[in-house]
């Protein structure tokens, strides 16, 4: 990768030092350049974006960083240039992520992040989400306006370990979204979604998410397979009764 530092590349704001510990901060400034430069040049960041990285990215991807219990593994479902999952592996280096990437110039950039920045404890996978399915299971997986919620479930949730939660960046829609999916919400047996307002405290525009957990860990088994309807009933395949047959974990 070049070292090379587009003009555009904005200097990290004070609010950052706020975000990220004093001895991680430079390594989120590394990747405001590189997603400023080569992530600019790869397509994998507009042009446009580049002066306001902090504020639209890397700050808002660090605030969910606090909601993540210390040591998890966290999958990243469509990645990208690496929000969030990049920007928690900066913040919290006691996380083990996985991005998970179907794109091939994608997972490039991402491979070639994770060794600049020497981010021991990232993994790069290319495929979809449900490659994954019956195989990996984390502590959180997160997205980043990836789908609406109703389909977003489908392919986080066979990811989620019992006592884990699909937390996902989203927009203003959220409302709207978490209405649309009740159907899918029962289907899955997921408890009700609960909605954050994140970064008003430290002066940024509101960052929201939302958090989904199993209603019913205890009855949580894999491999997880999606809803189907059964004698005119909704079932989730992978649901034992009172037990776990899990499987290896992330």
């Amino acid at each position: 990768m070049t070292d090379d530092v587009s003009r555009e590349t904005p200097s990290a704001p004070t609010v950052a030092r706020g975000v990220f510990a004093f001895e991680r901060l430079p390594l989120a400034e590394r990747y405001a350049e590189l997603l400023a430069t080569e992530g600019v040049l790869r397509g994998l960041i507009g042009p446009r974006e580049a002066p306001r990285l902090w504020e639209r990215h890397l700050l808002n991807c660090a605030l969910l960083a606090d909601l993540v219990p210390p040591g998890a593994s966290v999958a990243d479902l469509g990645s990208g240039a690496g929000l969030p999952g990049l920007v928690l592996a900066i913040a919290r280096p006691d996380l083990r992520v996985t991005l998970v990437e179907p794109l091939l110039r994608r997972t490039t950039f991402l491979e070639e992040v994770v060794a600049d920045l020497g981010l021991d404890g990232v993994e790069v996978v290319r495929g979809r989400a449900e490659a994954l399915h019956g195989d990996r299971r984390f502590a959180v997986v997160t997205s980043r306006a990836l789908a609406p919620l109703g389909r977003l479930l489908g392919w986080s949730m066979p990811l989620v370990e019992p006592a884990g939660v699909l937390l996902a960046m989203k927009g203003s829609s959220v409302a709207a979204e978490i209405d649309a999916a009740r159907e899918e919400l029962t289907a899955w047996g997921c408890a009700d979604p609960e909605v954050l307002t994140l970064g008003a405290d430290l002066g940024l525009s509101p960052t929201v998410a939302v958090r989904v957990a199993w209603s019913d860990p205890g009855r949580v088994s894999w491999p997880t397979a999606a809803p189907r309807k059964r004698g005119g009933h909704q079932q989730r395949a992978g649901r034992g009764r009172g037990t776990s047959n899990r499987r290896r974990g992330a």
